[in-house]
């Protein structure tokens, strides 16, 4: 399996000679149906020996430790610190220094539709057909091919509805190498699916699993100095994504804030445990749970206001584009317009008064607040400069689309990236109308396979917007040339002295619809009518365009600056009010406030549902979410009796609002938007829950906060 890393952490589809997690296959059964396969599966015999299992990933950096991987020596993967800025000079001049130990918890992505690929292999062509609701298809084209000692023109991959992934279905290698082994073998087409146990403890995609020792230089004012986090992150058994999940964090790791400088030590940690890779946030949604956590026990310990101690520090708008410590740049954004737009709708004031009645009652209700980053369209060299120089990896991260228009004059676009879930269809048709004046619901949409494609990452990042609106632009001018050099041919005017207004060709400042064409027009002469068209132009219209990046810059050889490599940032203020029984632990919400920018919002009904959904998944991790296993590695959460997520009845209303602050990089102004709601949820909700607790002096340094864990601590509060 390929791996984005140096290191030789080797994993195969179906475990050789050593099952290094509990669920890891160890066999394979081709039949007729499942019903089949699982009673053949059920026949197998296996002889086992028990091998000492390694679960704590403290323990697993012991001398001695049962090693997950013997040809490492060891169980520590990856070890490194990164310093940006005088870190030792700003904590030497502080007047405070907060200090958390802090831990996140293992989750999983447990989308609706698990991951399956049907595989069929003609043996006497030797080429491979591959249908996956994988998200990577033309990114990933080669290491698949090599999966199957192909050429990569020998695989052909069709996208597929891919439905919920929250970054669980970017890499289904094993799913399509034991589909593609068992299609070889047989001579038939073959489809493996996940169960759901299997897609709760062997997915190859749980979340990052952490502990912190964090810490926030200040000065007595309140203003924040420099930022010191040293990680023991839990990766499991295997290191398919290295450490991304912590790179990740490093494009937003000082917030919104104007932090000097930052440490940041990294210890990839092996266990027996399925693999960590990435999830809706891809660890950026820890680091900002981490720097809130930081951020609220600098407000208590002097007595500032939380919201007035991030006034404080906020990047001011006239500072745009910002530089921050590691490198990265962030495009643009207000975060004071943001925050004064959460406050205008939270209602403070009142439920401070609240809450004071309700203390004297004997009740717990609290107000908590977040001011978190989502970054947005990552640059590949996010992937690989977590490596010493002179290594060097991938620089593009790409995305085409092909535009054309048929001899009725209707647009179609064709992507070559996967339905994910995030509306792309919409995005396109929504970007075609606005460069063609065209209703948005007559604009087809259709997807091409690996052999037609252009190049093509596909979702991850929260990418998507900000690169099909771009590939569209690209297209459009393409097409539109065409279209006015023919309606400039037809209209015996100069192709400059043209326009489009309301879906037709005008000539500009004449109303006279006679100096005008309509598509259908344009497209006849273009499909039907060869003299009708200029000298020497080729029939048809269609336009081709590969969009890249739009925006980065490469990391220095030291890694003391890495470069832009995910500068399209977003912002969001998060506002909630709960209230807290302290007899059952339980939660209940009484508000819900969401601010976001993500620059300009192509449409807000899509954008929306994307930050609810994001709410609801951080809600879930906040309080109910977490992967476990006992003390020999047995996973003890493998059905959804045992891993809780949020239900209906969890998940309050919200009140989502929009700032705007476009971005100066990007087509229209757009930033992505699909994970923030997720990435600023976690903290905002501790705040909360830990203000309902303020009488018992309870800090949480941990998630998530289930009922038990709060009745424990109020109990031992008290």
């Amino acid at each position: 399996m390929p791996r984005f890393c140096v290191e030789e952490v080797i994993e195969h589809a179906v475990a050789v000679d050593k099952v290094r997690y509990a669920g890891e296959a160890v066999a394979i059964v081709a039949a007729d149906s499942r019903y089949i396969a699982e009673d053949a599966a059920a026949l197998i015999a296996i002889d086992w020996e028990p091998l000492p299992a390694v679960v704590d990933p403290v323990a697993a950096m012991e001398p001695g430790a049962p090693l997950v991987h013997e040809n490492l020596g060891t169980n520590v993967a990856f070890d490194q610190t990164f310093v940006f800025g005088d870190v030792a000079g700003d904590f030497a001049r502080a007047d405070k220094v907060i200090k958390k130990r802090l831990r996140w918890p293992r989750a999983t992505a447990a989308p609706m539709e698990t991951a399956g690929a049907v595989v069929s292999w003609d043996r006497s062509r030797d080429t491979v057909q591959v249908w996956s609701n994988c998200n990577f298809l033309k990114f990933f084209e080669p290491y698949f091919a090599g999966m199957f000692k192909l050429p990569a023109q020998n695989l052909t991959f069709y996208p597929m509805y891919t439905g919920g992934s929250f970054g669980s279905k970017h890499a289904l290698f094993k799913h399509i190498a034991i589909a593609g082994v068992l299609a070889k073998i047989t001579g038939r087409p073959v489809k493996f699916m996940e169960d759901r146990i299997d897609n709760l403890i062997a997915n190859d995609s749980q979340a990052p699993d952490r502990i912190y020792d964090a810490e926030l230089a200040l000065t007595n004012e309140g203003k924040f100095l420099s930022l010191r986090l040293h990680t023991v992150d839990d990766y499991g058994a295997y290191f398919l994504f290295a450490i991304t999940g912590n790179t990740n964090m490093m494009a937003q790791i000082s917030g919104p804030y104007t932090i000097n400088s930052v440490e940041t030590g990294i210890k990839a940690v092996l266990t027996n445990k399925n693999q960590q890779t990435v999830l809706r946030g891809a660890g950026s949604d820890v680091g900002n749970w981490v720097l809130e956590r930081l951020v609220d026990a600098a407000a208590i310990e002097l007595r500032i206001d939380p919201v007035e101690i991030r006034r404080r520090n906020f990047i001011a708008a006239d500072q745009f584009p910002y530089k921050m410590p590691t490198g990265n740049y962030y495009d643009s954004g207000n975060y004071a317009g943001v925050l004064d737009m959460a406050l205008q709708h939270a209602e403070l004031d009142h439920w401070r008064k609240v809450q004071a009645e309700a203390r004297s009652e004997g009740r717990y209700i609290g107000i908590g607040i977040a001011t978190a980053q989502q970054r947005s369209t990552f640059s590949s060299t996010e992937f690989w400069f977590h490596n010493p120089a002179p290594h060097s990896g991938a620089t593009s991260t790409p995305e085409g689309v092909r535009l054309s228009m048929n001899a009725g004059g209707g647009f179609t676009v064709t992507m070559f990236a996967p339905f994910w879930g995030n509306s792309p269809e919409t995005v396109v048709a929504q970007a075609v109308a606005e460069e063609f004046g065209v209703d948005p619901e007559t604009v087809g949409i259709t997807y091409g396979n690996t052999k037609e494609a252009l190049p093509s990452i596909g979702p991850g990042g929260s990418r998507m917007t900000v690169m099909l609106t771009g590939a569209v632009k690209g297209a459009s001018g393409k097409v539109r040339d065409k279209i006015f050099a023919i309606a400039g041919h037809l209209l015996e005017a100069n192709p400059g002295d043209l326009e489009i207004r309301a879906g037709r060709v005008w000539v500009k400042g004449v109303s006279d619809e006679s100096r005008s064409l309509g598509y259908a027009d344009i497209a006849g002469a273009a499909y039907y009518g060869k003299f009708s068209l200029p000298k020497e132009m080729e029939s048809g219209i269609e336009g081709a365009f590969t969009y890249d990046h739009p925006f980065t810059t490469a990391p220095n050889d030291e890694r003391t600056d890495l470069g832009a490599f995910y500068p399209i940032m977003g912002h969001a203020c998060h506002i909630a009010v709960v209230e807290v029984d302290i007899e059952t632990g339980q939660v209940k919400f009484l508000k819900f406030i969401a601010v976001h920018d993500v620059g300009t919002v192509l449409n807000p009904r899509s954008l929306k549902g994307q930050i609810r959904g994001g709410i609801a998944q951080g809600i879930g991790i906040a309080l109910l979410e977490e992967v476990r296993y006992n003390d020999d590695g047995q996973p003890l959460s493998a059905t959804f009796v045992d891993y809780l997520l949020p239900s209906a009845m969890d998940v309050p209303d919200m009140d989502v609002y929009h700032h705007v602050t476009p971005s100066p990089f990007t087509t229209y102004g757009v930033k992505g938007g699909g994970e923030g709601g997720r990435m600023v949820a976690p903290p905002a909700v501790t705040s909360a829950v830990e203000d309902a607790l303020r009488p018992f002096a309870v800090s949480i340094d941990e998630l998530p906060m289930t009922p038990e864990k709060i009745v424990r601590w109020v109990q031992a509060a008290q």
